[in-house]
């Protein structure tokens, strides 16, 4: 994978005569190193049913910080009509 990555234009099958292994071994190995790298990011080791709830709970935090921002400010404008 690293001779693949490392390589500028060369095509799979190109790199995979030059290691001797069949190119569609060699994409299958690239495949799954990509999927191994995107398992290292923010969301690592997260089911598909995790992550949709991650996110459904990240939008619900930022809908409750808008909404206690605006009470916020709604206090303070009635805090200064008190006065």
């Amino acid at each position: 994978m690293a001779l693949y990555r490392a390589s500028d234009r060369s095509s799979v099958k190109v790199i995979a005569d030059r290691i001797g292994v069949n190119h569609e071994t060699l994409r299958q190995w690239i495949k799954a190193a990509d999927e191994a790298d995107s398992l290292t990011g923010p969301n690592a080791g997260l089911s598909g049913d995790e992550r949709s709830e991650l996110q459904r709970l990240r939008k619900a935090e930022r809908e409750w910080q808008l909404e206690r921002e605006i009470l916020r400010k709604a206090a303070q404008f009635f805090a200064r009509e008190m006065k």
